[in-house]
């Protein structure tokens, strides 16, 4: 019996060796809880928690797999993943579905998302790209480095999706940033914004676009239609105190005021059945995964390895920032799902196999023996 076990054990650990068990645990306690408010957010129907595991199955796979691949390896693929990645973005503008616009594909078992799969290649191109000229960048490593991302946000604002837009484009951002970019740079985008922002108005934002803006700006304007959903998301909130009203408990979500919520705003449902203890806790599973990620890349002995792993893991947190933003009124309604609560496919399935390139990035790092 003891031979067996200690067989088993050595298969696990084989298993397991890319595997970053503390960024493991992290995860998994927050597919949990998600699987845990997704029950009760879906009125307790099993068949969404079932997907949604699945999907998060599928995800754990591929961060496995992931893991175990070379981060030099992954820096000669990095250009090829790149490419090939585009191709759905544009195949999307032609066959694309969704309520405001072409997002996803319909492969009949499963909705794809190809955006989802840019999220991945772009911090993979960025961190190839910078690793091979002198940082910190120069001015044309920079307008080269822009256009790599320039690339793949027109074809996702031609969706039109301004949300997942901007979330690739932080992505890319974060990687000359962690290159070494220069502050002037940032505030001259934020300038350059400011001054195109007119422009966006009249010519490329949609009426529901402006419809949100102006919502954000003063929800109670229209507490019956455009600002219901942001109303009755800080009641979810407001409603739930310290501990909330236990699981399963949550008025706004049974009684179907709180809109999207198994998508969008699956967190104030967890805001108003858990409450304040709820919420700290995982908003501490987030930070935890947040600082591993910015760990490993410290850890990290060359650019592109260092640049791809704190890329993806500030990612991660600009996802948490924008959804707890949105559910809470401080920023506009932009569509965003919070990382490993909101139900969906690609998404989780994205999210987990960018952290699995994090772990590869941990699990192949030179080990300096003395």
């Amino acid at each position: 019996m003891n031979a067996l076990a200690r067989i088993l054990f050595d298969v696990t650990a084989r298993l397991l060796r890319t595997m970053d068990l503390w960024l493991l645990g992290a995860l998994l306690a927050l597919m949990t809880i998600g699987l845990a408010v997704l029950y009760s957010a879906g009125s307790e129907t099993p068949h969404l928690v079932w997907a949604q595991a699945a999907r998060f199955v599928f995800g754990l796979a591929a961060m496995w797999g992931l893991s175990r691949i070379p981060p030099t390896r992954l820096r000669h693929w990095s250009p090829m993943v790149y490419g090939i990645s585009l191709l759905p973005l544009l195949l999307v503008l032609a066959v694309g579905q969704g309520k405001h616009g072409n997002h996803w594909i319909n492969l009949g078992f499963f909705y794809f998302q190809p955006s989802e799969v840019i999220k991945l290649s772009l911090p993979m191109m960025m961190a190839w790209y910078l690793q091979r000229e002198t940082l910190p960048p120069r001015f044309h490593v920079v307008l080269l480095g822009g256009g790599l991302i320039a690339v793949p946000l027109g074809l996702i604002l031609l969706q039109p999706d301004f949300g997942t837009g901007m979330l690739v484009a932080s992505s890319g951002v974060f990687a000359l940033f962690l290159a070494g970019l220069s502050w002037w740079w940032f505030g001259a985008a934020v300038a350059g914004a400011a001054a195109v922002a007119p422009a966006a108005w009249f010519w490329y934002l949609r009426e529901y676009q402006k419809e949100r803006i102006l919502t954000f700006l003063n929800p109670e304007s229209d507490p019956l239609g455009a600002g219901w959903n942001i109303i009755q998301s800080k009641i979810a909130i407001g409603a739930g105190g310290l501990t909330g009203k236990g699981w399963g408990q949550g008025s706004q979500s049974h009684l179907d005021y709180l809109p999207e919520h198994t998508t969008d705003f699956i967190f104030a449902v967890l805001s108003e059945e858990f409450g304040w203890i709820g919420v700290a806790t995982v908003l501490a599973l987030y930070l935890f995964v947040i600082g591993r990620c910015l760990w490993i890349a410290a850890e990290a002995r060359d650019g592109y390895s260092r640049i791809l792993a704190g890329a993806i893991g500030l990612s991660f947190f600009v996802y948490v920032i924008v959804n707890g933003g949105m559910i809470s009124g401080m920023l506009p309604v932009v569509g965003v799902p919070m990382p490993l609560l909101s139900y969906g496919g690609t998404s989780a399935v994205s999210l987990l196999a960018g952290l699995g390139l994090v772990m590869a990035v941990g699990a192949h790092r030179p080990r300096h023996t003395t």
